[in-house]
């Protein structure tokens, strides 16, 4: 069965108690975290203080996801905010061997985000030290935006590496996953999907949610 991840990028944050309420319910299966710094994305979101509150309320495990420059300054702070998993962007950190090793010291899970057009070479000789690759399916920055049909290929492809060399890692994507389409994109080979606008958006939460999780 798919893992699911709602963003809560897509909440309304006016009742964040209650829709993470909904969530659990729903049998949400991670809190997907977007942290935008206006920088790498042109887009601002929030931060470690944000997601220390809700860590206040909730078990549900939580996937950071780091869409900023030079993510290594603020993997301390994210932690201690909460964090289960922190994914990095090979686009934006330099050193990304050493990302990946400073958030692992931490004992928390480390991801790598690839966006649409960043090939999988970019992250061939880190893959043994990865616990999650994220595959952007949309261009990063905003929520509610159209998947690419062309990260399709890129989902079974990593599957196929990770299959024949039998790594221990999970297979996420994010971007412009609905109802109608989730079902052929989780075929792909995904072990995650983050939805937003997909779950946020429908009249009954807790029922959205559960629909999501359904075996494909």
């Amino acid at each position: 069965m798919v893992k699911v991840a709602p963003s809560i990028l897509s909440a309304d944050f006016a009742n964040l108690k209650g829709q993470i309420e909904k969530l659990e319910k729903g049998g949400a299966d991670y809190i997907h975290l977007d942290v935008m710094d206006g920088n790498f994305v042109p887009n601002i979101t929030f931060g470690p203080p944000l997601i220390k509150k809700i860590r206040n309320i909730t078990d549900i495990p939580f996937d950071v996801h780091l869409m900023i420059e030079k993510p290594e300054r603020y993997i301390e702070d994210f932690v201690k905010a909460g964090a289960d998993i922190i994914t990095v962007h090979v686009e934006a950190s330099v050193h990304l061997h050493r990302t990946i090793e400073a958030i692992k010291s931490y004992g928390v899970k480390a991801g790598v985000a690839l966006n649409p057009a960043t090939p999988l070479s970019s992250i061939e000789y880190v893959l043994e030290y990865l616990d999650l690759v994220l595959i952007m399916t949309v261009n990063p920055g905003f929520g509610g935006q159209k998947f690419i049909e062309s990260t399709k290929r890129k989902i079974r492809k990593l599957r196929q590496i990770v299959d024949e060399k039998n790594l221990n890692l999970l297979i996420e994507a994010d971007g412009g996953i609905k109802l109608d389409n989730y079902k052929e994109i989780v075929e792909c080979g995904l072990d995650i999907i983050v939805v937003g606008s997909g779950i946020f958006e429908a009249e009954d939460i807790v029922e959205r949610t559960r629909m999501f999780k359904i075996s494909v």
